[in-house]
C-alpha cells in the first residue's frame, strides 16, 4: 500500500489539540506534519505564534493542506470545518463525538462523494482503538452487543465516590481540578458525552446510523447517598454504561443508563477516568478492551492513530452497513430498572410489569421492577425531575 505524505492543519489548541502535539513530538515519521493550527483568539501560548491562524479559511482553502484535524468543542462549528474540508477534498480526523453522532449518514455520503476519508476513533472511547476494532476485527454477522463505560469524567466522579467515600460535589470538583470534566459537567454527568459516543459504536457494531434524541439517556447528576448506600449494601457499585443490543428478527436496541454493577463483571473494576468495553459475539462469549477515556495525551494519542492511519490511506468501510441485512431500532425491548424517588406518587408515574423489590420510607421510596424501554422514553421528562434517580440492574432484555 502506497504512503502518502500529509500536511495537517488543526483546528484548536486546548486539551487535546496540546495534548497531539506533544504525542507528535514522539513521531519521527510525522516532523513538521502541522503545516497550522487555527484557534479563536490570540494569547500567549507553549508554540510560536507563526504556528497559529485565526481564519478557517487559511486552512481549508490552502491547496497544499490534505489533512484537517478537528478538536474544538463547539459541534457546529465543528460540522461546518469538517463539512468544508470533506467537501474540499482533504482527508479529515476528528474528535467531536456530538457532530458525528448527530450527522452520522451525511458524514458517511460526504466521504464516499469526495473520495475522502473521515476517522474519528478519538471521539469514541480515548485511548481504547475500539472503532477500529469493531470495523476490521468484528466485521462479522456474529456480534450480539456492545457495553461499556464510555466516559471517564463520570467514571471518575462515581469511583471517588464508591472506592474513596467521596462525596458527589467533591468528586465532581476533583474531576473538574484535574482536567477531566468541563465547568459545566453537564455533557459528561447528564449522560450526554456517552450516548454520542454509543451511537457512533452503534453504526460500526450493527451498521444503523439512530437519532440520538430517540435513545433512552440518564446520567449520573441525581445519585444520592441513598443509592450508594442501597449499591454498598448489596455489594454492588454503581458504573455509568451504554449498551446496544442485538435482538431477534434483525433488531437492537440501545440505552445509556446509570447501571449497578457487581464484582462478577468486568466493568465493575474500571475505575478512576478509564474506559472499558465489553464485546460480546456468537462464538468468542466476552472480550474486553480497557484503556484511559480522558485526558490530553490519551486522546491525543488516538487522535495520531488515525493521522498515522491516513498516511496508509485508510478509510472506514462500514461493512455492516453494505454487506449484511439491515438492522432497525427497536424501543419495546423490557429491561429491569431500580428507580428510586423522594416522592412516592412519582411511581405511579411508571408502568412497571412486575416488581421484584419494593420500599417506602421517610426519605425515599424506590422499586425495583421490568418496564419497557418504550414507558421510560414516554416518561423522560419526569425522569428528567432532580428527585429521581434510575439504573439498570443489568438483567436480560426480553428480546
Amino acid at each position: 500500500m502506497s504512503r502518502q505524505s500529509l500536511k495537517i492543519g488543526v483546528f484548536g489548541f486546548g486539551v487535546v489539540g496540546q495534548g497531539l502535539y506533544e504525542v507528535m513530538q514522539k513521531s519521527p515519521a510525522l516532523d513538521d506534519a502541522i503545516v497550522k493550527i487555527c484557534v479563536k483568539n490570540r494569547k500567549e501560548r507553549s508554540l510560536p505564534d507563526s504556528f497559529f491562524c485565526y481564519n478557517p479559511d487559511e486552512i481549508l482553502k490552502d491547496d497544499s493542506i490534505n489533512t484537517v484535524v478537528e478538536l474544538i468543542n463547539d459541534h457546529e462549528a465543528a460540522y461546518t470545518i469538517v463539512k468544508g474540508a470533506l467537501e474540499s477534498g482533504k482527508n479529515v480526523v476528528s474528535a467531536n463525538k456530538k457532530m458525528i453522532a448527530e450527522n452520522m449518514e451525511e458524514m458517511i455520503a460526504l466521504q464516499k462523494k469526495n473520495n475522502v476519508s473521515l476517522l474519528y476513533e478519538a471521539s469514541a472511547c480515548g485511548s481504547i482503538p475500539i472503532v477500529r476494532s469493531l470495523e476490521e476485527y468484528y466485521d462479522n454477522d456474529l456480534l450480539t452487543s456492545v457495553t461499556g463505560i464510555l466516559n471517564g469524567s463520570s467514571n471518575y466522579i462515581l469511583s471517588r465516590i464508591f472506592d474513596n467515600n467521596q462525596e458527589y460535589d467533591t468528586a465532581l470538583r476533583e474531576a473538574q481540578e484535574l482536567g477531566y470534566a468541563e465547568a459545566d459537567p453537564v455533557f459528561d454527568v447528564g449522560g450526554f458525552d456517552s450516548l454520542y459516543k454509543l451511537i457512533i459504536l452503534t453504526m460500526h457494531s450493527f451498521g444503523i446510523a439512530v437519532n440520538p434524541e430517540d435513545v433512552l439517556r440518564q446520567g449520573i447528576s441525581h445519585i444520592s447517598d441513598f443509592d450508594i448506600n442501597y449499591a454498598k449494601e448489596k455489594g454492588l457499585k454503581i458504573k455509568l454504561a451504554g449498551q446496544v443490543e442485538r435482538l431477534s428478527n434483525n433488531r437492537i436496541t440501545l440505552f445509556v443508563l446509570p447501571r449497578l454493577v457487581g464484582p462478577e463483571k468486568y466493568i465493575y473494576s474500571v475505575d478512576e477516568e478509564f474506559n472499558g468495553v465489553v464485546i460480546k459475539g456468537l462464538a468468542y462469549d466476552k472480550q474486553f478492551m480497557f484503556g484511559k477515556g480522558a485526558g490530553g495525551n490519551p486522546t491525543g494519542s488516538a487522535v495520531l492513530s488515525d493521522i498515522t492511519a491516513l498516511m496508509h490511506n485508510y478509510k472506514y468501510e462500514y461493512k455492516k452497513a453494505k454487506y449484511f441485512e439491515p438492522f432497525t431500532y427497536c424501543k419495546d425491548a423490557v429491561i429491569e430498572i431500580y428507580l428510586r424517588t423522594t416522592n412516592p406518587e412519582d411511581l405511579e408515574l411508571f408502568g412497571f410489569q412486575s416488581v421484584s423489590e419494593e420500599y417506602h420510607g421517610p426519605d425515599a421510596s424506590f422499586v425495583t421492577g421490568m418496564i419497557s424501554m418504550n414507558a421510560l422514553l414516554e416518561a423522560q421528562e419526569i425522569l428528567n425531575r432532580d428527585t429521581i434517580f434510575i439504573a439498570a440492574t443489568g438483567k436480560a432484555l426480553n428480546y
